[in-house]
């Protein structure tokens, strides 16, 4: 209590934030290693000044300060007791771009592709490329000495480093750039402590003793991806000590420190010309991993971008992931492992006589059985495959994970093949089955046993295989840590890798730095042990909870949020295309992540003491501003489908603490419409007047949707026809269509009946989506058992069910299979059932509909892309349906979650929320567009939303077909 009284201080001095309630502490507990620690708080800063407070702090109460950027560490780097200083926040400026002499000088919270966006008009680019390079941030990079897949053409972050401006550990702050010797003698001078560390340096790397046993005891100097303990080896190439170069520059041994040190506040990197534009990705498949290594060293004598491994085991995960399984496209057969190999020219016929030499190459030596080439955007996304390795890892199910323990260890390239015998060696020893994946040209490969480390024997092996690879790495003078750093992970293996007298060295200089251990405490030096502090309690009892959702497919609702692996997906930013997170997106904050829903979760089923566990108001708060849009169900690589975590937990929070009146309206919105519908001119007026808004808890910015003059099934019972068509479906007529949108339904019909589809139409029930929503899932599941039975052998190939409304429809697909009874039935009525597009689209493909059926004129479109859609379904279809008129010039527009989500965007305390998540990527490109031009969303929501953020009526794309049909 007296510590917190103490934070609740050092808060008010602040002016950014220090939290230290338990959901901030739970959520801060992990990376994206196997570690947990809770924290001592979690500091926003906004200021230099700020962090200077927290050192102050930290010097007075003994506690170490953690600087975390996207905490994407792999390690443990970011677990700590202590303070935890996020400054991805707040600290994202670019504060000098130096265009003539290609350096930049950012803040560390800069994500590395939003960088690289900013460069791109001017031809110059931060070369440094990590698979998590749409989130990851420059100081999280420098901290870790990152590097990639182009580091065999651009070198490593390190490389790249030109001057750091930091505070120290006694909050002095001090610039760390290239000086002369004699520069760095004259600071030996200073009477302060930056004068403390220079002299320091210089005393301990004079002597010729102590240079000839770095010499001969760090990893290789041709591995350029060595990053175990401090780089005190660059310090060699210095004329001080033994190097020819007259210059020095400790902000290079800054880079791979993991923020041991010193606290970086700016960074200034080296940039370099954009790489020649016109590429060709080789991407050989073989039979064995073995022989994709020595086919890479061959590869390596071509003057390649790219040299990148996927081994079979990777490849198998990305069968099932829905955004990934796109960009297998590529592959044949079932191969052991894949080269990407990577050629770029400046012209597109230099750059076809590089990959054709390549492949000869190969083929002489008799590398591979199957050679293709892929161009243009196609590279990205077997790129984009290769980058989603890691998190697809995660994907397993059940309690066993490739495990990050000894995935980051680098050998020289002509060792590599001999040390992955002996490796293998190991594995078989140990009845592994090792994940092979990563930077084959620069000698590295992330190899991760599978393994469960809820199991004491599990952990035992975690140690065993760790320190013999150690040793193996040791033996071929490699680096245990080639990118990934050490983390918790592999400190402890320091003294073995580079000898006791130069890890002693290590901690003289650590402690020249940092004297009081303010700055990470227990990485690079005087580690924590790598088997405790692990993610999950050894050999606990496993927590049993029941939920109404089904979730056997991930062994239950625990082990789905524990699919959750931290590689943080979730953060990156709208510029980097796709939906996932929203949240995060508006508010920047971690807590609206789906990492930091999935970890609540995990930590508060697993540790809680509560009859239910799901009944904590840090629950309530962690999931409070998730939109359920579902694109973390298919762009995260780990597949956690949080809407439907938020559904289970909305359901077992509110039969403890009762269901709110606003949330029993909105789910009931279909019966509450019914009755409405009587009467819709008044009910209309009632339901838009402040009064009625307020009571409601809508905001009174928000137009409330209006009920049609007749709804769609009373226009069905008078309209629909006794036709002679052969070809037939079943429409849904969803709750939404029926009673706001009957327009668009006849729209359906019409189009569907003019194209010779007969259109039947059975007496079911409304979808549910309303009471998944808003947690009622009681209610829910009546609902799916109702129209599973309605539907039970109605449905075929070659009569589908379609609908029109996307979150309706694909009920059918998604939340049925978990609420379902028949689960059988549920199944295959899910495999016939389709959004209009998706039908529409495939009559296109198998010619039974044309252009000659549509209008020739001209129109330009702009599609809009509903949630569930994308995650569920695909846009693309859309598309294919509106370019059937032969002159309609169709574009899909890259945006995320339009911000409205159902409900969510109407409830008064969501307003600000929903209407920034639509400033993010959709209003600005609807603003921009043309009078003319049509915005197509297949969505009500989006719709409602597009015209409230633009002031401009969207159409459903089925309507935009009807006006083009002849």
């Amino acid at each position: 209590m007296m510590l917190d009284k103490q934070l609740q201080i050092v808060s008010g001095k602040l002016s950014g934030e220090l939290l230290f309630d338990d959901l901030h502490k739970s959520i801060y507990a992990t990376d994206a290693s196997v570690y947990r620690k809770t924290p001592t708080a979690v500091a926003f800063p906004k200021t230099i000044d700020d962090i200077k407070i927290l050192i102050d702090f930290s010097n007075q109460n003994n506690i170490t300060l953690v600087p975390r950027t996207a905490g994407t560490s792999l390690a443990g780097q970011c677990v700590s007791d202590g303070i935890i200083v996020d400054v991805s926040k707040y600290f994202t400026s670019i504060l000098a771009f130096d265009e003539e002499n290609k350096t930049i000088t950012v803040e560390p919270g800069i994500i590395r592709d939003d960088l690289n966006r900013f460069l791109e008009p001017y031809g110059l680019f931060f070369g440094p490329n990590t698979s998590t390079s749409n989130r990851c941030m420059i100081g999280g990079m420098v901290g870790n000495n990152s590097s990639g897949s182009t580091s065999i053409q651009y070198g490593v972050t390190r490389d790249k480093v030109v001057c750091i401006e930091a505070l120290l550990s006694d909050g002095s702050e001090a610039t760390f750039s290239e000086i002369s010797s004699q520069e760095f003698r004259k600071k030996t001078t200073q009477d302060d402590l930056e004068g403390k560390i220079y002299k320091s340096i210089f005393f301990e790397l004079s002597s010729k003793e102590t240079q000839e046993e770095i010499k001969k005891e760090f990893p290789k100097s041709t591995i350029h991806r060595r990053n175990t303990g401090y780089a005190i080896d660059e310090f060699l190439d210095s004329d001080l000590f033994g190097g020819k170069n007259s210059t020095i520059n400790v902000a290079k041994f800054l880079s791979g420190s993991e923020g041991t040190l010193a606290f970086s506040t700016a960074i200034t990197i080296q940039l370099d010309d954009l790489p020649p534009t016109h590429s060709i990705m080789v991407t050989p498949h073989f039979t064995s991993v073995d022989e994709s290594l020595r086919a890479t060293v061959i590869a390596m004598k071509h003057n390649l971008f790219t040299c990148e491994l996927m081994d079979k085991v990777v490849l198998d995960c990305t069968k099932n992931n829905r955004e990934q399984a796109k960009n297998r496209f590529f592959l044949q057969g079932d191969p052991e492992a894949v080269l990407m190999l990577e050629v770029k020219a400046h012209s597109i016929e230099e750059a076809e006589q590089l990959a054709e030499a390549l492949i000869s190459d190969l083929k002489q030596h008799n590398f591979g059985y199957h050679h293709p080439k892929v161009y243009g955007t196609d590279i990205k996304k077997v790129l984009d495959l290769r980058k989603a390795g890691l998190g697809l890892l995660g994907n397993m199910i059940g309690d066993k994970k490739a495990v990050a323990c000894i995935e980051d260890t680098a050998v020289d390239l002509n060792d590599l093949p001999e040390y992955i015998t002996e490796f293998s060696a190991i594995m078989d020893k140990y009845q592994q089955q090792a994940v092979y994946y990563a930077h084959a040209g620069a000698g590295e490969l992330h190899l991760r046993p599978i393994l469960n480390l809820k199991k004491g024997e599990d952990v035992d092996l975690f140690r065993k295989i760790t320190t013999e690879t150690a040793e193996l790495v040791k033996k071929y003078n490699g680096s245990f840590s080639g990118e990934h750093g050490d983390g918790i992970v592999r400190a402890e293996f320091i003294p073995l890798m580079i000898g006791d007298r130069n890890y002693q060295l290590l901690r003289r200089i650590k402690k020249a730095f940092d004297p009081n251990n303010v700055f990470n405490k227990g990485k690079i030096t005087d580690a924590f042990k790598m088997d405790e502090s692990l993610r999950y309690e050894v050999e606990r009892n496993e927590p049993l909870v029941d939920t109404i959702l089904d979730f056997s497919d991930s062994e239950g609702i625990l082990r789905l949020a524990e699919k959750c692996n931290g590689s943080g997906d979730c953060r990156k930013s709208p510029e980097a295309g796709g939906t996932l997170c929203p949240s995060y997106r508006a508010t920047k904050n971690e807590k609206d992540t789906t990492r930091s829903r999935a970890n609540a979760l995990r930590e508060f089923l697993t540790n809680s003491d509560q009859k239910n566990k799901f009944n904590h108001k840090e629950l309530k708060e962690v999931f409070d501003l998730c939109l359920s849009c579902k694109a973390c169900a298919s762009e995260c690589p780990s597949n956690v489908d949080v809407a439907s975590l938020k559904a289970e937990f909305l359901y077992q929070y509110q039969e403890t603490n009762g269901y709110s009146f606003r949330s029993k309206l909105f789910a009931n919105n279909a019966k509450y419409n019914k009755l409405g519908s009587k009467f819709p001119t008044l009910t209309n007026f009632i339901t838009n007047t402040s009064l009625v808004k307020n009571i409601m808890g809508v905001a009174s910015e928000r137009s409330v949707p209006k009920l049609s003059k007749q709804t769609l099934s009373s226009w069905l019972k008078k309209n629909q026809k006794n036709s002679n068509h052969n070809k037939s479906v079943f429409l849904f007529n969803d709750e939404f269509t029926n009673f706001y949108d009957t327009e668009i339904g006849k729209d359906t019909v019409f189009v569907l009946e003019k194209l010779g589809y007969k259109v039947d139409i059975l007496d079911h029930e409304e979808s549910g989506r309303s009471y998944i929503s808003k947690g009622f899932l009681k209610e829910a599941k009546v609902i799916a058992n109702k129209n599973v039975a309605i539907f039970k052998n109605k449905l075929s190939e070659v009569k589908p069910l379609v609908g029109i409304e996307p979150s309706a429809i694909l009920t059918f697909r998604d939340e049925y299979l978990r609420l379902a009874d028949d689960k059988t039935t549920a199944e295959q009525i899910a495999k016939h059932t389709f959004t209009i597009e998706e039908f529409l689209s495939r009559e296109i493909e198998k010619g039974n509909i044309n252009a000659e059926q549509f209008t020739s004129n001209k129109k330009e479109i702009k599609i809009h892309g509903h949630c569930h859609q994308k995650s569920l379904s695909t846009t693309q279809t859309i598309f294919t349906m509106l370019n059937v008129p032969k002159n309609y010039d169709v574009k899909i527009m890259n945006t995320g979650c339009c911000g409205m989500a159902g409900s969510f965007g109407y409830e008064k305390e969501h307003y600000k929320t929903s209407m920034q998540v639509g400033e993010d990527t959709l209003f600005n490109k609807v603003r921009k567009a043309s009078k003319t031009t049509e915005i197509a969303a297949s969505g009500t929501s989006c719709r409602h939303q597009i015209y409230d953020g633009t002031n401009k009526q969207a159409k459903h794309p089925i309507t935009i077909l009807r006006e083009a049909i002849l």
